[in-house]
């Protein structure tokens, strides 16, 4: 059983920057063996992906709201994000996926078989 737990959230103001970091244990497959991702949900919203990578860290993939600003990276001990220009509308909490292998992609949160217990990210103007 793969245990996952976010850390890194907090308060901060527009334009500023925040580094998520999601720590992995237990099971059998290390991080950079498993489709991994950021999701997130905002105060009445559904759970929305953020940033994804696959299985064989051959693809990431951005929410369109999200790119050119968040950066994904991965390694042995677990999941990163990067978070640069924050914005108010990013305000949410954001959680920590994976997915059992040998599945490998996907951006639909249902799919995912682990999760954080989640962060919150609050960004004012």
């Amino acid at each position: 059983q793969v245990q996952l737990r976010e850390s890194g959230g907090g308060s901060v103001r527009a334009g500023s920057s925040l580094t998520l970091s999601c720590e992995a244990s237990g099971g059998t497959f290390r991080p950079t063996e498993m489709g991994m991702g950021w999701f997130r949900q905002g105060p009445g919203t559904e759970r929305a992906f953020v940033a994804v990578i696959d299985r064989l860290g051959s693809t990431t993939y951005y929410a369109d709201s999200v790119k050119d600003r968040f950066a994904l990276s991965r390694d042995n001990a677990g999941l990163y994000l990067q978070m640069n220009n924050l914005k108010p509308e990013d305000t949410a909490v954001y959680y920590c996926a994976a997915l059992q292998p040998p599945a490998r992609f996907t951006i639909t949160p249902e799919r995912y078989d682990y999760w954080g217990q989640g962060i919150q990210v609050t960004v004012s103007s």
